[in-house]
């Protein structure tokens, strides 16, 4: 059934809840979408494969709820719900993701994600989560949470975190200097004082633990 405004009717007559799924492995992505269309309430009225689709694909099915990957090409799932959310505030924001990173999990929030959860998580409470984004609450899997107060905030400064996010390639100073528009002395202050920060011994250990922690 289909209401006046173009969404779909429940079989008890409640509005179908209108979900947008994001997430670039095609097989998971259909796997979740079968999932959740077996639940009588909702209907998965779009589908994404990078993260710089999400704004058009949410605004052209007029969606609910969106439920993005994090790791995703054209930007991350975190970019996407932050541009998803100045533009479409009303629609709720579940991210999903493999990588229970305490990091990631601040990131989510600030972006303003309403709900983060680990994708292996049974289909039931993945269904649950979004009914109760929609009523307003917010939901956490409670181990990420745990392990995101046990982590603390990030240290790094969003120019630190540019600068190894660039230097992930291996590229020299100087091609970072000459990327990201900075001087090769203000690209070794920069790579430095991250280092000094994450306790490492140099670059490449401060992307891995960066990265490991969901920092980057």
């Amino acid at each position: 059934m289909t209401s006046e405004d173009g969404h779909g009717v429940a079989g008890d007559g409640s509005a179908t809840i209108r979900v947008l799924l994001a997430e670039d492995q095609s097989m998971v992505r259909e796997a979740l979408a079968a999932l959740l269309g077996l639940e009588p309430d909702m209907e998965v009225v779009a589908q994404a494969a990078r993260g710089d689709e999400v704004l058009a694909a949410a605004r052209a099915h007029a969606v609910d709820v969106a439920l993005l990957d994090i790791e995703m090409p054209g930007c991350t799932g975190i970019e996407a719900a932050a541009e998803l959310h100045a533009a479409c505030p009303d629609v709720k924001i579940v991210i999903l993701t493999t990588f229970g990173r305490p990091g990631y999990l601040r990131s989510a929030m600030e972006s303003g994600a309403d709900a983060f959860l680990v994708k292996d998580a049974p289909a039931a409470q993945l269904a649950a989560a979004v009914r109760k984004v929609l009523a307003g609450e917010r939901v956490i899997d409670p181990t990420l949470a745990a392990a995101a107060l046990a982590e603390g905030a990030n240290p790094l400064t969003d120019r630190e975190r540019e600068v190894l996010r660039a230097a992930a390639d291996g590229a020299t100073n100087a091609e970072l200097a000459a990327a990201l528009h900075l001087s090769q002395g203000t690209v070794r202050n920069y790579l430095s004082t991250a280092i000094q920060k994450l306790a490492v011994r140099n670059r490449t250990e401060a992307v891995r633990t960066a990265r490991d922690k969901g920092w980057l």
